[in-house]
């Protein structure tokens, strides 16, 4: 069977296309890019400029059996979008589904899509940890996107029969990662003691890369994966004080921590008007990764450990080069 992955140069679709050539012969992947890259090989490549609504997908998925959807618009820092949930509507919603019809006329059996737990919500703070099965609560533009685009998603697999799984991870870190987990990593590999001792009743849910990897793999052919949506973690939560003390490990530094008071930091939020950054910070996150587990007789194969290692060694290495 031939596979095809959008973003494949992405931060995850990178090593996903690299564990599925390892994993099966090359000319089984198909990379879909924007433009012709000399990370893979071209002849299997599927060129097709900028996903979106008026992509032209004719005669590029003839012979592909699965499609796994990793491209997106993200978080856009500084976004300058007059509109901007119309702007991840434009790629998201609208170059999703028109994507997976051209996939279920071509005769793709399955469209596997990377969606995001902010389609369940923001938090879980003095909530119950997320399930599959809970009625989406999207609160910003890109969640409400990703809801959108999996409503959608159902309709075409109900009227084609292609079969579409959604896998909706949490925050995903692993070597190369950005935003907001690198500058928890810069923090921690000065070694001065950081904030967050008092950090340690909250609870958030991430996943490690590889083990993201490994479920999505797993995905591509188990027979109960079909029309089903799961989540996705490493099974083992952590406060924000226990995960910059994995951190720091890492790292090989001491992880020593201030005894700060959280409601200094709830102060300080609204203060600086960066309330939300600090409910992150404080507050919690976390899913329920049973069903996933029961469903596909599947276990993240990485533990925390393993994978702040990774993580930590990556950015270590980058830094000495």
């Amino acid at each position: 069977m031939k596979i095809a992955i959008t973003g494949a140069t992405g931060f995850l679709g990178k090593p996903l296309t690299k564990e599925l050539s390892e994993r099966f012969c090359d000319d089984s992947i198909a990379p879909i890019l924007r433009n012709l890259s000399q990370e893979f090989n071209n002849v299997n490549c599927i060129v097709v400029g900028d996903i979106g609504p008026m992509t032209d997908w004719s005669n590029k998925l003839e012979d592909i059996g699965c499609v796994i959807h990793c491209a997106a618009r993200v978080h856009v820092m500084n976004e300058k979008n007059e509109d901007p949930l119309d702007a991840f509507r434009e790629v998201n919603v609208r170059g999703t589904l028109v994507f997976a019809k051209a996939a279920a006329k071509s005769g793709v059996k399955r469209f596997i899509f990377v969606s995001s737990i902010k389609v369940n919500g923001e938090s879980t703070t003095s909530k119950k940890p997320y399930k599959n099965s809970d009625e989406p609560s999207p609160k910003d533009p890109y969640g409400i996107s990703k809801s959108e685009a999996e409503a959608g998603l159902k309709l075409i697999a109900d009227e084609t029969g292609m079969e579409v799984v959604i896998i909706r991870p949490p925050l995903v870190y692993g070597p190369g990662v950005k935003a907001n987990f690198a500058a928890m990593l810069k923090f921690a590999s000065t070694g001065i003691p950081l904030p967050f001792g008092c950090i340690s009743h909250n609870k958030r849910s991430m996943v490690y890369v590889e083990n993201l990897i490994s479920l999505i793999v797993e995905c591509i052919d188990n027979p109960n994966a079909a029309n089903n949506t799961f989540l996705v973690s490493d099974d083992n939560d952590l406060s924000t004080k226990e995960f910059v003390n994995g951190l720091s490990a890492g790292l090989g530094k001491s992880g020593l921590m201030l005894p700060v008071p959280n409601a200094l930091f709830s102060i300080a939020g609204k203060v600086l008007g960066k309330s939300a950054v600090i409910d992150r910070l404080c507050g919690s996150l976390q899913v329920d990764i049973n069903h996933t587990k029961d469903t596909l007789s599947w276990q993240p194969p990485y533990s925390v450990v393993e994978g702040f290692a990774a993580t930590a060694r990556y950015f270590k290495d980058q830094r000495s080069n």
